[in-house]
């Protein structure tokens, strides 16, 4: 199976492309799938060594200033309320719970992506709330009520899983190695996840593009271009901590499917179609990337 993994992802994009409304059916799933996905993630990494280093904070700074800079200068240019609110989340969404899956295989640290994947998403609880304060349709909603619901969405994904596998570690260690002899089987649950999401996702896209085309265009113009100016430009900070594919990926692979709720929730909900873009543009460099590897490697 190894030798067909480079052209798995493709499948899975083709497939969620013109099965679109078949797919979306499962996508009920994809919250187990992600579960399943990060316990063997999290069983196969040593807890006890992760840390937050300089690059961890470069990203975050990214991030906040980034996303907030971006959503200033586009309204300072008059784009409208949809496109400067889809560039906002894009660029703040936190890093996608199963990111180690696909950086691993490429040669990432598993430390430095787990660490940035639990320290990034508590960022973002904490950062998104001050920024919905003054930014989109619920702003007078308290701090701590928008962060409590948005540290819920992130936490029960992530927190159950990693503490699940650190209480495995400390007291059934045979269980937590079992576990890890089995990591590989992570990127298949996750090629299942992606070709439910992209069904998804289509649907999204077809169900609010009725008469509004015009931003739908605009959306997706502007999600390719992030698309490429985070993965650019994590791979370069990263080359400067020695790990060029944790900085591309980290900063590069957002959880679209938190940013879509967040768009729906907090912004203009057409801003979310930047997500679904997002969605299919980080994919397809994903599916290059493994391509790219796997025929290095032969």
């Amino acid at each position: 199976m190894q030798k067909y993994r480079s052209y798995i992802l493709p499948i899975a994009i083709i497939l969620g492309l013109l099965l679109h409304h078949w797919c979306a059916m499962f996508s009920f799933l994809v919250p187990y799938i992600i579960f399943s996905i990060l316990l063997l993630t999290f069983s196969a990494v040593d807890i006890r060594k992760l840390r937050m280093s300089r690059l961890d904070i470069w990203l975050m700074l990214f991030q906040i200033t980034v996303s907030l800079g971006s959503y200033l200068v586009l309204k300072w240019l008059g784009a409208g309320n949809i496109v400067a609110e889809g560039v906002l989340i894009g660029v703040l969404c936190p890093v996608a719970s199963s990111v180690a899956v696909i950086s691993c295989m490429l040669g990432a640290n598993r430390e430095t992506v787990t660490a940035y994947t639990i320290i990034g998403n508590l960022m973002v609880a904490v950062v998104a709330p001050i920024f919905f304060s003054f930014i989109g349709t619920n702003q007078d909603m308290p701090f701590f009520e928008s962060f409590f619901m948005i540290l819920k969405r992130i936490g029960t994904v992530l927190g159950i899983p990693f503490f699940i596998a650190w209480a495995l570690l400390l007291w059934w260690p045979k269980a937590s190695g079992f576990l890890c002899r089995y990591k590989g089987l992570s990127f298949y649950l996750w090629s299942l996840a992606l070709l439910f999401t992209l069904g998804q996702t289509i649907d999204f896209i077809f169900l609010h593009g009725e008469g509004n085309w015009s931003s739908i265009a605009w959306l997706g113009v502007a999600s390719l271009m992030f698309c490429i100016v985070q993965f650019g430009f994590g791979r370069w900070l990263g080359g400067r901590y020695g790990d060029k594919i944790s900085g591309g990926q980290l900063l590069g692979q957002k959880n679209t499917a938190m940013g879509i709720w967040m768009a729906n929730y907090y912004l203009t909900p057409l801003a979310s179609v930047f997500m679904a873009f997002y969605s299919i543009f980080q994919n397809v460099w994903n599916s290059w990337q493994m391509w790219k590897t796997g025929k290095e490697k032969k």
